[in-house]
């Protein structure tokens, strides 16, 4: 199993990384670059991969690519399987997802958009998970993190189809966890709160709360690789959570209803 020292000496690691074209993947990715790391990087923007692939490479890693739609699954189980074949992975993070709210003057989101959100917040990353696990388990070693969110914790009135895809994914996560955890293979979830869209980008108001996105993959890199459970990032999105498991259902549907898209 790859223990969180290894991973700093960069003992000959392969790395997947989904999502490498956004905001978290990107961090994540240029951190773990290092001589000795094989880093694969999937995603949907090719041009914004391919800068991600670059900087990696400007840390000594070796960095692939792969431009991918994980609408269409069976063909990235497909590769999932290819590239493992080729070279199996020590680490996955799985970082793809989409967010997405209600519109101005709706009531409940369009069905085509909870059906959207749910594979690619649910279904896609929990299948890739599976699949990973099942020859991590098979080889004995192989570490998991799945990209959660603070949100997964609340029934949120505007954006239900994001907190509840979420949410059924940090339930596959611990359930997989526990299945996997007597085989060498550890699962992580990673529950971030608001973190920067884009470091720099001072055109977009900060959120409550809001913190960069290398912590946050900084955190995720520790957390994964020391095999916790979870990490929540910031801690204080914990208290969050407890707050809304205890206070009386009519005082917490108060609050939720008196929220506003952030």
């Amino acid at each position: 199993m790859v223990t969180e020292q290894q991973l700093k000496a960069s003992v000959n690691t392969h790395i997947f990384v989904s999502g490498a074209s956004g905001t978290l993947g990107r961090e994540l990715a240029i951190r773990l670059a290092r001589p000795g790391v094989h880093l694969s990087l999937w995603g949907r923007n090719e041009a914004r991969l391919s800068e991600v692939a670059d900087r990696c490479r400007e840390h000594g890693a070796r960095a692939d690519i792969r431009s991918v739609d994980l609408a269409n699954l069976v063909n990235a189980l497909d590769a999932l399987n290819h590239e493992d074949n080729l070279s199996p992975f020590d680490l996955a993070f799985l970082v793809a997802g989409q967010g997405d709210t209600l519109l101005p003057g709706e009531v409940i989101e369009d069905p085509y958009q909870v059906a959207r959100l749910g594979h690619a917040n649910f279904v896609a990353p929990a299948a890739m998970a599976s699949a990973l696990a099942a020859r991590m388990t098979t080889r004995g070693a192989g570490r998991i993190g799945l990209v959660g969110t603070a949100a997964a914790s609340h029934s949120l009135p505007f954006a239900a189809a994001y907190a509840g895809s979420k949410a059924g994914l940090a339930r596959y996560a611990d359930a997989l966890r526990l299945a996997v955890r007597k085989h060498g293979v550890s699962v992580t979830l990673i529950t971030p709160g608001f973190f920067a869209a884009a470091q720099g980008d001072h055109s977009v108001t900060r959120r409550p709360g809001e913190i960069s996105a290398g912590i946050v993959a900084e955190r995720m890199i520790a957390a994964v690789a020391s095999g916790r459970a979870e990490v929540v990032v910031p801690r204080r999105f914990l208290l969050l959570r407890w707050l809304d498991r205890l206070l009386p259902r009519p005082l917490r549907d108060r609050l939720l209803l008196s929220l506003r898209v952030p």
